[in-house]
């Protein structure tokens, strides 16, 4: 019997499956400064404990975003070290804050299964959930990814397609994070004094920077979060492969787009949800990725005075500033359009 895990092909799946995943891992204000590094986020409540403490929190918490990184790493040797692409998000909701010094465990279980035309791959829905130490949930969400087949002439599972709501509803939000502290919160500190009052909806914002993809830092990251996907390390096999090089982490790119988006949403501090996710086209080492975002709905949250929140739809870029807001058109999406992601934001009120 052999020892090595070849990882899960398509017609290992099932629906109602449920999967465990190794390995714990514990947070630590080492894997903040990295990621601080990867992506140059500069929210003030994830960079300053003062400022963090002022505000209720009992530290600065850890980044929605790399949270969802760990997780996302813990599945990856169970659910998609055979995946040609990650397809996408749905239904991604954060529970409540984590801090360093946390330790993270996730599980999966299978949504559905569908055979590609093809018949070489298949598309396989999973929802996966983060735990802490104690056992509290602090992270859920859907995502689906297309995994090879282990023989193409094997008998597919039938076809079955979960169904997965369009939003997060605003409700959700009323716990996500502590009471702020009535008049805490600095905007000279926080870097702006636009708050939730500030935005309107259809608002579109070029977040103006740009940042270029080294080939250390994709591979980097994905090692950060215990990603162990092909793909994204292994030129021997890639060179082979569909695109003959090493993809870019699709999650480097989400990071890279909410990390430019400070300037523009700078007091955005929490992500409540990411309502949907899309990678469009594949991102390589060398190109230069872009941002920009338009405000999709404007939302009280329920139970709460001091934060409100913004629906945002944001879109990232290859190679292609945003300054004429490259998105959907009447073929599909502008060239270039690498990610379009739909997801809440709670900002101050």
């Amino acid at each position: 019997m052999s020892k090595t895990n070849p990882g899960n092909f398509f017609e290992d799946f099932r629906i109602g499956q449920e999967i465990r995943h190794a390995t714990p891992r514990t947070v630590t204000v080492g894997d903040v400064a990295l990621y601080t590094a990867l992506y140059g986020s500069r929210f003030a409540l994830q960079s300053s404990d003062a400022f963090a403490e002022a505000v209720g929190y009992p530290r600065a918490p850890i980044d929605d975003l790399l949270v969802f990184h760990i997780v996302f790493g813990k599945t990856v040797p169970d659910i998609s070290l055979n995946a040609v692409a990650n397809l996408g998000y749905a239904d991604c909701r954060f529970l409540q804050p984590v801090f360093p010094g946390d330790t993270l465990s996730a599980r999966s279980q299978v949504l559905g299964v569908k055979e590609n035309s093809n018949g070489k791959t298949g598309v396989v829905y999973v929802r996966s959930e983060g735990f802490n130490q104690t056992g509290d949930l602090v992270l859920s969400y859907a995502r689906w990814v297309m995994v090879k087949k282990r023989d193409d002439a094997s008998q597919a599972p039938e076809a079955q397609i979960p169904a997965l709501p369009d939003r997060v509803a605003p409700e959700h939000f009323a716990h996500v994070c502590p009471p702020l502290e009535a008049g805490s919160w600095n905007d000279d500190l926080a870097g702006s004094s636009f708050r939730w009052h500030d935005y309107e909806v259809g608002e579109r914002i070029d977040h103006v920077d740009g940042v270029t993809v080294e080939e250390a830092e994709h591979m980097l990251a994905a090692r950060l979060y215990q990603n162990t996907a092909k793909g994204h390390f292994n030129q021997f096999s890639e060179s082979k492969g569909r695109f003959g090089r090493r993809l870019v982490y699709g999650g480097h790119v989400i990071s890279l787009a909410r990390a430019l988006s400070f300037n523009g949403f700078a007091n955005a501090a929490r992500i409540g949800a990411i309502n949907g996710g899309r990678h469009i086209a594949p991102l390589f080492a060398g190109a230069t990725v872009f941002a920009w975002s338009q405000v999709q709905d404007r939302q009280p949250v329920p139970g709460r005075e001091d934060v409100g929140a913004l629906r945002l739809l944001t879109y990232a870029t290859s190679d292609r500033p945003c300054d004429d807001f490259p998105g959907r058109n009447e073929t599909g999406f502008a060239e270039a359009v690498i990610l379009e992601l739909d997801y809440w934001v709670l900002i101050p009120r």
